[in-house]
């Protein structure tokens, strides 16, 4: 699967734009502006682009009113499908947001409820009472999505939601030529849905990729080979920036060995998650750390850990922002892409990533851990590759087993001698090619 041997590059699109947060109704065709990055991902050297919701919507993108129109502060069907072409041109796939657990009120389907009641054929498209009342004063109750009732839960369990739906992606191929999807809350979507999602796009489109939004719980729920191929690892997001804000590294190599260690009972080993230090829902990673040089360690142990390492537009050159400020403070517009430290070490992380069978399919164990260091290996049938972190401000000489004299690191080019132990200098990352 192409999705599991590269780096993704995630965006939200209304805020990368800068369209304002209420849907106005003026066509502006902002989403051309994404072109001109193009090189910037070149450069990068990421494999796909995650779009978060790009169809027409009430105001976030997650209220959508038509699934079949981008939304018109971005811009029109046709100028998204010339960013997807020339993305595809260089090689990049695209994956859209798909937002299925629920639709917004201005969803044509539930303006004809609200405005028809029992004589509308859409009202067995969601979970309506008519007997009760909303917040709006609709003369009628549904479901919103956890409490929000600008969120309108649809009813997957009816064929024609499902066909619907389905139709959109149909479309969406057709006219953009998508790659794969990640579900909006997938951890609330039907199973049923889910298992009929992934022979659907199967059969529309080789190799199409589906990952789901997971918080907590087991993403075996939602992952498996009927299922998605992915979910998002929260659990490891928390674990890397509070295991180096703590210094105690045990506390995301216990994550990972839980997750992926070598013995049977490990609950995704061969699996590969969505790896992210920051998202469009959360803090950006630059304003967590409480140290400076932890930013570029951090992004190195998504990339030597097992999964798909995610990018947020702007963290790769350190932009900060807090969750607390609200979302628009975490999804702005750029006038144009930067590039510093940073943003070269996670490009050479991107390179190291795609030219590595080890990082992509490759098992994980452990070979040295302790508070503020940590080497583990990733091993496949023909390439080994260790990372080695050091989050302390001292140096540190790691006595360590390599199983190889000498290796290269694949952030730098430089030649590693293991003769001795290894002798890593403070706050540095490494992620070495050895003999298998």
């Amino acid at each position: 699967m192409w999705a599991y041997e590269t780096s993704f590059y995630q965006i939200y699109p209304l805020g990368f734009c800068g369209a304002p947060y209420e849907n106005d109704g003026k066509l502006e065709h902002r989403i051309l502006k994404f072109i001109d990055w193009i090189p910037h991902l070149e450069k990068l050297g990421v494999g796909a682009v995650l779009f978060n919701p790009i169809f027409e919507s009430d105001t976030h993108g997650y209220n959508t009113r038509d699934y079949r129109k981008i939304d018109v502060r971005l811009g029109t069907n046709e100028d998204f499908a010339k960013v997807c072409e020339a993305l595809h041109e260089k090689g990049i796939k695209v994956i859209l947001d798909g937002v299925f657990n629920h639709a917004g009120r201005g969803f044509f389907g539930f303006k004809d409820v609200v405005e028809k009641k029992w004589d509308s054929k859409y009202k067995d498209w969601f979970h309506i009472n008519f007997d009760g009342n909303s917040n709006y004063n609709d003369g009628l109750w549904y479901e919103g999505w956890e409490g929000n009732y600008d969120l309108v839960k649809l009813n997957l369990k009816n064929p024609q939601v499902t066909e619907y739906l389905l139709d959109s992606i149909r479309l969406w191929i057709k006219e953009f030529d998508i790659d794969g999807l990640r579900l909006d809350v997938a951890y609330c979507i039907d199973q049923d849905f889910l298992r009929t999602l992934r022979r659907e796009t199967a059969s529309m489109k080789d190799e199409f990729f589906l990952t789901g939004e997971m918080i907590g719980g087991d993403y075996n729920r939602i992952m498996g080979d009927d299922l998605c191929h992915s979910a998002t690892n929260y659990e490891c997001y928390k674990g890397m920036f509070s295991a180096l804000n703590s210094m105690n590294l045990f506390e995301i190599v216990h994550s990972l060995l839980r997750q992926f260690g070598p013995e049977n009972w490990t609950l995704y080993r061969g699996k590969h998650l969505l790896s992210f230090v920051d998202n469009h829902d959360v803090s950006r990673i630059a304003s967590i750390l409480t140290n400076p040089e932890h930013l570029k360690l951090i992004y190195t142990l998504m990339f030597g850990m097992p999964g798909i390492p995610t990018i947020y537009y702007g963290s790769e050159w350190g932009v900060k922002a807090l969750k607390s400020e609200g979302d628009p403070a975490l999804r702005p517009s750029f006038d144009k892409p930067k590039w510093n430290e940073l943003t070269e070490h996670i490009s050479m992380l991107c390179k190291a990533k795609a030219d590595s069978e080890a990082l992509n399919y490759g098992d994980f164990s452990s070979l040295l851990l302790t508070n503020r260091q940590c080497i583990f290996q990733r091993k496949s049938e023909s390439d080994r590759v260790l990372t080695v972190i050091n989050v302390d401000g001292a140096p540190f000489h790691a006595d360590f087993n390599a199983n190889a004299g000498k290796g290269v690191d694949l952030i730098t080019g430089d030649e590693i001698d293991f003769g001795g132990g290894l002798d890593i200098p403070p706050y540095t990352s490494y992620l070495i090619r050895t003999e298998v």
